[in-house]
């Protein structure tokens, strides 16, 4: 085996982020979810939550169209992963503010690679930090 493999293959790093608190990080494959799917931030019961919580992860994995981009997401991992260069595989998603969006996707996208037997390590760059302040507008009004 080459360094950077096991007998499980390539290693899967998930990196969730806001673009609101700094630039994409370096990756494979990275997906920005702003502008196509509704933010739970603009919800007054779910602003303060993050994707840990429960009702922040359904609402995103509930979103017309996420599931079907979190199956998308894991083929293109998978694609990534079957190239004949060695090492870890990193697929950034990110956000306006990386606490809903971001990490919900992130972590399900985890877990549907997990049932394959893929090593997978998530972090969640920016889900600690303070919610950002966006007027509806700046999101098309879309709650």
């Amino acid at each position: 085996m080459t360094a950077g493999t096991s007998r499980l293959g390539r290693p899967v790093e998930i990196i969730s982020f806001g673009y609101g608190h700094g630039p994409a990080p370096e990756a494979h494959a990275t997906f920005d979810v702003r502008r196509h799917f509704r933010d739970p931030h603009l919800h007054p019961a779910l602003c303060d939550l993050m994707a840990t919580d429960t009702e922040v992860a359904n609402a995103v994995i509930g979103t017309t169209g996420i599931p079907r981009l979190i199956v998308a997401m894991a083929a293109v991992t998978r694609a990534f992963r079957s190239g004949p260069e060695p090492g870890p595989v990193t697929v950034a998603v990110g956000c306006a503010g990386g606490r809903h969006r971001s990490a919900a996707i992130a972590m399900a996208l985890a877990g549907l690679l997990r049932d394959d037997g893929t090593p997978v390590t998530v972090t969640h760059r920016d889900m600690d930090r303070p919610v950002i302040e966006r007027p509806a507008e700046s999101l098309g009004g879309r709650p």
